[in-house]
């Protein structure tokens, strides 16, 4: 699969990038909610971002004998 095919396995939005704060809005998917006393606050990630975290996910599953599938970062799904 390629990056492109993995990109569009996920809903995007526009948003502010976990990693990349002070950039403009751009594509973004969830990660996850944090709640703290002042309020929920959405945790996301731009697409390069998400790229790197499923090339991470592809590498702990290759060293770990698991089945590597895209598509779910930010769904609990390792």
């Amino acid at each position: 699969m390629n990056r492109q095919q993995i990109l569009d396995l996920y809903n995007w939005q526009s948003g502010v990038c976990f990693r990349h704060p002070g950039d403009e809005e751009v594509p973004t998917i969830l990660i996850r909610v944090v709640h703290a006393v002042i309020g929920e606050r959405e945790v996301r990630a731009c697409e390069a971002c998400v790229l790197a975290i499923e090339d991470a996910r592809r590498e702990t599953a290759r060293r770990s004998g698991t089945e590597y599938e895209p598509g779910h970062v930010g769904d609990g799904a390792g």
